[in-house]
C-alpha cells in the first residue's frame, strides 16, 4: 500500500468514529492524528492536552500553538501535583500515569457527548518497554495510528507533505523517563532535567536527554551529534552551566542516545 493510499485508510477509519477527542501533546505522533482527525471529522475532533510537572513548558505552548494552526478546539487541563502514586517512580510508573491521565480524559469525552477518546501510538511503539499501552487497553482508546498501521518513517513523511512543522521535530518524552525506577521524583529535580536539556538545545543539540542520577546528569546526545563535545572548551562551558541547575556532577554518556536507556536496567 502506498502512502497516500494509507492516509485514506486512516481518514476512512478516523469519519467511522463519528467524534473523537484526541490526547495531544504537540509530539510528532498526535499532531498528525489530530490534523488527520480535522480532516476526518471536522468540528467533531477536539485536542485535548493535559499539562503536569512531568511536561517542559516549552513543549505545552508549541503544542497550543499548534492547534491554533491546525484549526481544532484545544482543552488544555492543568495538573500541578505528582500523583502519589508514581511518586517513587516504580517501573509501571506510565502505565499507573496514562491510566490517571486518560480516565480524566475519557470523562471529559463523556460528559461532552464525544464517542471515542484516541492517542498517537504508532507500530514503532511496540517494539520498547512501554506499560503504558496496557492502561490504554483496558480504558479502550483507540489507537488509530497503530491499526491502520503507520510506523514512525510514515508519519514524518506525510506530515512533510500535508505541511505539518513537526514532520521532522525530535522524538521528546515525558521527563520521568529521565529518572531511574525507584528514585523519589520531586518538582525540583524535574526543572533541573527541563533546564537542562533546553540549555542543550539551544546550543544545537537536535535530540538530548539528561538523565538524572541523584546528583549526577548524564548526558545523551544523538550518536551523529557526539563529535560536536569533542571540545574541552565546550565541555568545560557545559558542566559549570548545568551545575548552576542544581546538579554537582555532569557526565557524557559515550554511546550516546538511544530510546529507554533507563529500562535497560529491566
Amino acid at each position: 500500500m502506498n502512502i497516500k493510499d494509507k492516509y485514506n485508510k486512516l481518514i476512512d477509519y478516523l469519519k467511522n468514529m463519528d467524534s473523537l477527542v484526541v490526547a495531544f501533546s504537540g509530539g510528532v505522533d498526535s499532531s498528525f492524528l489530530l490534523r488527520a482527525a480535522k480532516d476526518a471529522l471536522g468540528d467533531k475532533a477536539v485536542a485535548f492536552t493535559i499539562t503536569s510537572p512531568y511536561h517542559p513548558q516549552w513543549e505545552i505552548r508549541e503544542a497550543v500553538e499548534l492547534a491554533k494552526k491546525i484549526g481544532v478546539k484545544q482543552i488544555v487541563e492543568r495538573q500541578e501535583i505528582i500523583l502519589p502514586e508514581i511518586k517513587n517512580n516504580p517501573p509501571d510508573r506510565c502505565y499507573l500515569c496514562k491510566k490517571a491521565l486518560f480516565t480524566e480524559i475519557l470523562k471529559f469525552a463523556e460528559e461532552q457527548g464525544f464517542k471515542y477518546v484516541a492517542d498517537g501510538t504508532n507500530l514503532d511503539d511496540t517494539k520498547d518497554y512501554r506499560p503504558g499501552m496496557k492502561a490504554l487497553k483496558e480504558l479502550s482508546i483507540k489507537s488509530p495510528l497503530l491499526e491502520t498501521g503507520f510506523t514512525k518513517e510514515d508519519i514524518r513523511m506525510i506530515s512533510k507533505e500535508i505541511g505539518l512543522p513537526t514532520w521532522n521535530k525530535p522524538a521528546y518524552a515525558c521527563l520521568l523517563s529521565r529518572i531511574p525506577y525507584g528514585q523519589e521524583i520531586t518538582e525540583t529535580d524535574l526543572r533541573k532535567i527541563e533546564k537542562a536539556e533546553l540549555y542543550m538545545m539551544n546550543l544545537g543539540f537536535k535530540i538530548i536527554r539528561v538523565r538524572l542520577h541523584g546528583d549526577l546528569a548524564r548526558i545523551e546526545v544523538s550518536p551523529e551529534e557526539r563529535k560536536k563535545l569533542f571540545n574541552a572548551e565546550l565541555l568545560d562551558e557545559i558542566a559549570e552551566d548545568i551545575k548552576n541547575f542544581g546538579f554537582k556532577y555532569v557526565t557524557l554518556d559515550l554511546q550516546g542516545y538511544r530510546t529507554g536507556s533507563l529500562n535497560e536496567v529491566l
